[in-house]
């Protein structure tokens, strides 16, 4: 394959809003055709693919529960079939559902380790061989947080599953870097989206070193970096953006 962009695809999964959305519409604005994935919020989805679209870019829409390892794959499948491997892969889709450790009802355990962690693998698995049979190379982002380096009161379940994708991306990374796949983990700190709305901020910006919450277009960033060209030589990595928080 040559570098043309146009021709590699890029699939970013939880893209209805927040980080997932600002990437695909940053991954897209670089040149690349992205696919955006939604688990419930259809809307959101063709939302971000019509931002896509109106500046130019291409986007298309799947929808699945990255939870479901079925569903998933057939979705994934059916992608593969009709419009080839694709080239990168954004693991971005999660969950919280936040409490201390005695209060954690093993419904809520499940379902962040079944989005997150799970998730991980129920994406990745039906696209590995597609892309290293396509021979072109590839990147897959695997989207951990500062809770999985650094444990984080009240998300044990959350900083076990971030941490979990940490150790995932690093062996695939080794098991992939022959074939010039890059694979690594970006773990973003306070960042401005609805699941960090109801945080104690006053409290968060002291522990903070820059002193201000991260925005989505910070991830996105890190992101688009990591999928060009001059990041072809980084892979086992986990790169923060955090302001200094770890």
């Amino acid at each position: 394959m040559s570098d043309d962009k146009t021709k590699k695809r890029v699939l970013v999964t939880g893209a209805s809003k927040g980080i997932g959305r600002a990437i695909a519409v940053r991954v897209a604005r670089e040149g690349y055709p992205v696919t955006v994935h939604y688990g419930g919020d259809a809307a959101g989805a063709e939302t971000t693919a019509a931002t896509i679209r109106e500046a130019g870019g291409q986007a298309d829409v799947v929808g699945f529960d990255v939870a479901n390892r079925e569903k998933t794959k057939a979705a994934l499948d059916a992608s593969v079939a009709a419009k080839g491997a694709f080239w990168g892969v954004v693991v971005n889709a999660g969950i919280a559902r936040d409490n201390t450790f005695a209060a954690i009802e093993g419904g809520d355990w499940d379902a962040v380790m079944r989005t997150n962690l799970d998730g991980f693998y129920n994406t990745l698995h039906p696209l590995i061989l597609p892309m290293v049979r396509a021979r072109a190379g590839g990147r897959i982002i695997a989207m951990s947080s500062v809770s999985g380096v650094i444990g984080n009161r009240g998300q044990v379940n959350y900083s076990a599953a971030k941490a979990g994708i940490i150790g995932a991306a690093k062996a695939l990374a080794v098991e992939l870097a022959s074939r010039n796949i890059t694979v690594n983990a970006v773990a973003p700190g306070m960042i401005d989206t609805d699941m960090t709305k109801d945080a104690p901020m006053e409290e968060v910006l002291k522990m903070i070193p820059m002193k201000r919450v991260g925005t989505v277009e910070d991830v996105a960033g890190i992101v688009a970096f990591l999928l060009s060209p001059e990041a072809g030589y980084i892979t086992r990595q986990v790169i923060g953006v955090n302001g200094g928080l770890a």
